[in-house]
């Protein structure tokens, strides 16, 4: 399983340890992770999702999990973030006609 977030795209980076004498070896920070269950509103379904806890906030922030799919690019979703996308879309058409 890739270390990759799949609303956001934040994946893995390398830098350096640095030792107090300036020698540098290589390493790895990983974002953080974690499993969760979001719910989505116009679908009436949970869906479990690996986010990293910034998208995890950023989600929360916009307003729930379908404002953030469709306001999202789909570059930084993964495959099924772009698959649940496509069907929040899908659902979301005939109640934006039905409310015009």
């Amino acid at each position: 399983m890739s270390r990759i977030c799949e609303l956001t795209g934040k994946g893995r980076q390398v830098g350096h340890n640095v030792s107090h004498a300036n020698n540098k070896t290589k390493r790895t920070f990983l974002p953080n992770l974690q499993n969760v269950t979001l719910m989505s509103d116009t679908l009436g379904r949970s869906i479990r999702l690996r986010v990293s806890t910034h998208g995890l906030r950023s989600v929360e922030h916009v307003g729930g999990l379908d404002n953030w799919l469709l306001k999202a690019s789909d570059d930084d979703l993964s495959l099924r973030a772009r698959r649940l996308k496509r069907e929040v879309r899908k659902a979301a058409a005939p109640a934006e006609k039905a409310a015009a």
